[in-house]
């Protein structure tokens, strides 16, 4: 059975830092296209960042660049997004979702989403 689930978040003042975890069981996350992904009230879900399995390859959305950074932890099959400098405009659902095919960090080339996790910075 295919299961991501996500832990980490947390209320965080303006400029604090959190680290988001994301375990899978069931498969080899090293074999997949792995992706955070972040959903406000009333927004769409976006991506946030993700790595493509072949190369490694990271993507970020431009607002996270430079504060957030994924990395794989392939012997845990867990993946992590540390995010710095945390700003409100971040406060989100954040959900991890695996994907096949190579199409970006977008949420339509990924699946098998987890139950996410509430990050909300305030002051």
């Amino acid at each position: 059975q295919v299961q991501l689930v996500e832990s980490g978040g947390g209320l965080v003042q303006p400029g604090g830092s959190l680290r988001l975890s994301c375990v899978a069981s069931g498969f080899t996350l090293e074999s997949y296209n792995i992706g955070w992904f972040r959903q406000a009230p009333g927004k769409e879900r976006e991506g946030v960042s993700c790595i493509r399995s072949r190369d490694s390859r990271t993507d970020y959305r431009d607002s996270v660049k430079g504060r957030f950074t994924i990395s794989r932890d392939n012997a845990k099959n867990t993946v992590y997004l540390q995010m710095n400098s945390l700003k409100p405009e971040d406060t989100a659902v954040y959900y991890c979702a695996i994907g096949g095919i190579w199409r970006g960090c977008s949420p339509a080339a990924f699946g098998s989403w987890g139950q996410g996790t509430q990050v909300t910075v305030s002051s």
